[in-house]
């Protein structure tokens, strides 16, 4: 947890908000190969792409 609060103490210091929309979508994209790797819901992730 102590990386995320770095993490968003740098973003705020370091006005550099245009990494906020990377850092979702790569997170985003790490929940949905997590979901879709081990599931049931694999083929309907995988229709999205």
């Amino acid at each position: 947890m102590e990386f995320l609060t770095d993490l968003w103490k740098f973003l705020m210091q370091r006005k550099k908000f245009w990494l906020i929309p990377i850092i979702f979508v790569l997170l985003l994209l790490g929940v949905l190969l997590v979901i879709g790797g081990g599931t049931g819901l694999a083929p309907f992730i995988y229709t999205l792409f």
